[in-house]
């Protein structure tokens, strides 16, 4: 038996350009795809969330001189050109998936609406959130909580290269010691950078909780759905 049965999967945009300095690798991105199929296949019903930093980063892009409010904009471009990228990939191995964005730009894809979503999910489609919450300084952190709450996802799985949340940084602190659960309260209290601050609070509040796991391991995404103890959990 699965033990979450309707998902909110979290992708970086950065995770898509696999070896690549920028833009998308596909074997990257269909690897992404065959594990998303595979949760699907089991019965779990997948909203996604992808970033754009592969693109633009509208942070990145106020720092080079950009208006913020642009720079923001141009960054849920980004994210819907992954979006697109990921259905294709995902209908390219015969599973189904639809593009709703935030903001209206058919025929790229379908406006967003919570109706058409719990449609689409019980469907046995996966939904792919794009463009954002469609608001500047809001983050694709933001909308992945934002989503999962709207859907009652029974949880937020952040997919990273990263099996876990650590008390530093693994890549750069080889002491760093992984934490196997964490209340919100403790990763506030340890400023442990789980999610922006804005999309924690809200996960907090809404009692959503979160599994940060790595997700460029093949399997993983499987063995999470089936409770199996891997990367950290955060809850109340």
């Amino acid at each position: 038996m699965i033990t979450y049965k309707r998902v909110l999967l979290k992708l970086s945009g950065e995770a898509l350009m696999g070896d690549k300095s920028h833009g998308i690798d596909p074997d990257r991105l269909n690897e992404y795809a065959q594990q998303i199929k595979e949760i699907v296949e089991k019965g779990t019903q997948v909203g996604v969330v992808i970033g754009g930093g592969n693109i633009f980063r509208g942070l990145s892009g106020t720092a080079a001189g950009f208006d913020r409010i642009n720079g923001d904009y141009m960054g849920m471009l980004a994210t819907v050109i992954n979006s697109l990228a990921l259905q294709s990939a995902l209908e390219g191995i015969h599973c189904r998936a639809t593009v709703l964005t935030a903001i209206r730009m058919e025929p790229v894809a379908e406006f967003y609406s919570k109706q058409k979503t719990r449609e689409l999910l019980e469907n046995g489609t996966v939904v792919i959130f794009s463009a954002g919450t469609g608001n500047p300084y809001f983050t694709t952190d933001t909308a992945s909580a934002l989503r999962a709450i709207e859907m009652k996802a029974d949880v937020l799985l952040k997919g990273t290269r990263v099996d876990g949340v650590y008390t530093a940084d693994p890549e750069k602190d080889p002491h760093a010691k992984k934490y196997q659960t964490l209340t919100f309260d403790e990763a506030y209290e340890k400023n442990l950078k789980v999610m922006d601050l804005t999309s924690f609070t809200m996960c907090k509040e809404n009692n959503m909780p979160i599994i940060v796991f790595d997700m460029n391991t093949r399997g993983n995404l499987t063995k999470v759905i089936f409770g199996e103890k891997i990367g950290t959990l955060v809850s109340n």
